[in-house]
């Protein structure tokens, strides 16, 4: 089963500001991401920069696409970096995303929001065999 630790964006995060004193919060996040490789269940993880260095396409009903540079003015909605994990059960998940480290700074509020991957067994049933067999041969 794989897990996305998602980490919000915050004003701070968007225009590109790291903590008064970033060493101890990046030395709690090498630190936790060393536990997860160590223990086999980190596949990949990343802070993001600001989306004022990013873009978004919009799918119109005409089938036209847009693209729109950022930034964006909704941070509560955006990501600021995120870890994928693999681990055997939800509650394995649970406790490893427990001991994740504040991403802001300890002691100010802020929260991280984890969701489950969808897997290929998820669409049994849903895709033609062809569809699926393309799916596994690039290994998503």
């Amino acid at each position: 089963m794989r897990f996305m630790i998602i980490v919000k964006a915050t004003a701070d995060t968007e225009a590109g500001r790291f903590p008064d004193n970033p060493e101890p919060v990046f030395a709690a996040m090498a630190a936790y991401h060393e536990e997860l490789a160590q223990a086999g269940v980190l596949l990949d993880g990343s802070g993001l920069q600001p989306s004022s260095k990013g873009w978004r396409v919009h799918y119109g009903a005409d089938g036209k696409r847009t693209v729109v540079d950022g930034p964006f003015t909704e941070s509560k909605e955006l990501i600021a970096g995120y870890t994928l994990i693999q681990t055997r059960s939800r509650e394995e998940a649970l406790e490893w995303t427990r001991r994740f480290p504040n991403p802001i700074n300890e002691g100010v509020p802020c929260h991280v929001e984890v969701r489950q991957l969808f897997e290929m067994e998820d669409f049994d049933g849903l895709l033609s065999e062809s569809t699926a067999e393309r799916f596994r041969k690039i290994d998503l």
